[in-house]
């Protein structure tokens, strides 16, 4: 029989606590240009940022469950935080940090078993699956803070080409999740509103519902739409290089020159 959460269910876990601080000490060495090469810190910092980012979109889904009516998601180990506790840790952390290293893209993870029998009212349903990117979309907010509040004066310049690559990667995460495709977290979000016969055909895509828009951001015309409303979020929140933040992320290519970069 499930029980309520208890206080062990929801204590932070210490995987979760170590991707932290490594995210605050590799945060630290970029604003201080502390290491001999200031890419590998960046590259530190923002991986570590996006994994806890990760577990963030996972929490934010087993919370709204757990308040929906999902008492199972305490057992599951989905409020610790733990990336080790998800369904998925492939497809939840191994590989949107791969596409990160491979391409400088925020792959949408997922993978929080929620038993929606347990849980009540479509609207409950569509907030638990949207909580995840909506994370995504707080996280981004936070991360171009700096730009959006003019508040830029005396940030070292290393560490706002970190952050506006690290928006990169949420604003793409985000927009790929509310995409309304089996399998993504958009889809979670107006299933409950449609018919039951329509949701029977749609099932058998959701396995295949992420690289279905993988194989159509393939598609150059495509990806250009999709980069150019990227590029326009970023701008609208005072984002306008997130291309020297990935230069300095793929260290293993040598440090960008500071002074070709300099705004």
């Amino acid at each position: 029989m499930t029980t309520a959460p208890t206080r062990r269910d929801r204590r932070i876990s210490p995987v979760f606590l170590g991707i932290a601080a490594v995210m605050a000490v590799s945060g630290w060495a970029v604003w201080t240009e502390f290491s001999a090469s200031t890419g590998f810190a960046v590259f530190l910092f923002v991986t570590s940022a996006w994994v806890v980012s990760l577990c963030l979109h996972e929490y934010a889904h087993a919370r709204t469950a757990l308040h929906g009516g999902d008492i199972s998601v305490g057992a599951r180990g989905y409020l610790t935080l733990n990336p080790l506790k998800y369904t998925h840790p492939l497809l939840s952390i191994v590989l949107p940090v791969l596409f990160v290293v491979m391409g400088g893209i925020g792959l949408p993870g997922g993978a929080v078993y929620i038993e929606r029998g347990r849980v009540r009212g479509r609207w409950r349903h569509s907030l638990i699956s949207a909580a995840g990117p909506l994370t995504n979309v707080l996280f981004a907010v936070v991360c171009t803070a700096p730009f959006w509040l003019n508040a830029t004066d005396g940030v070292p310049d290393p560490f706002l080409y970190a952050l506006g690559f690290l928006a990169l990667l949420q604003v793409t995460a985000a927009i790929l999740n509310f995409l309304p495709v089996p399998g993504l977290d958009g889809y979670g979000v107006i299933e409950p509103w449609l018919s039951y016969k329509v949701r029977r055909q749609v099932e058998p895509l959701a396995p295949f519902g992420l690289l279905l828009v993988f194989a159509l951001l393939w598609i150059p015309e495509v990806g250009d739409v999709f980069f150019d409303a990227v590029d326009a979020v970023l701008r609208g929140l005072g984002v306008d290089d997130w291309r020297t933040g990935l230069e300095y992320y793929r260290f293993w290519d040598g440090d960008p020159d500071p002074a070709r970069v300099s705004p």
